[in-house]
């Protein structure tokens, strides 16, 4: 037995500016930052490393090379209005979950390897199914 508000706070409608997203991916969030009382929109491009589920705590996590060789890692929740949108860069085949290795590679052998996925399942066009 669930409390009736929290499953009225639970039963909010998904951020639909989110695509579905996969370890691996390479991403361009789009972020509010509030800065005193401006606001603005920051870019954070990088691969998904992490994807926690939850419901309304489901988060996932970017990792990016920065200035100098340094990675830097942000968290963003899924259903979060600071979050503005999520651009699908590329799509990066790996067959893990957690990506914590990339923390340890740096240069060309922290690239993932892309992959062609296609939305829901279809074929692409151009591309017939002979059985």
């Amino acid at each position: 037995m669930t409390n009736p508000l929290m499953q009225s706070i639970e039963a909010t409608a998904p951020n639909p500016n989110i695509p579905a997203l996969r370890p691996g991916d390479t991403v361009r969030v789009h972020a509010r930052i509030v800065e005193g009382d401006k606001e603005r929109i920051q870019i954070f491009q990088g691969t998904i490393i992490r994807i926690t589920e939850g419901g309304r705590n489901a988060t996932f996590t970017v990792r990016r090379i920065a200035a100098h060789g340094v990675g830097v890692e942000r968290t963003f929740l899924l259903q979060s209005p600071r979050v503005e949108k999520v651009e699908v860069v590329r799509h990066g085949h790996v067959r893990r979950a957690r990506l914590y290795y990339l923390r340890g590679l740096s240069g060309r052998k922290a690239r993932l390897r892309g992959t062609k996925r296609t939305m829901g399942g279809a074929q692409p066009s151009g591309v017939e199914d002979n059985g």
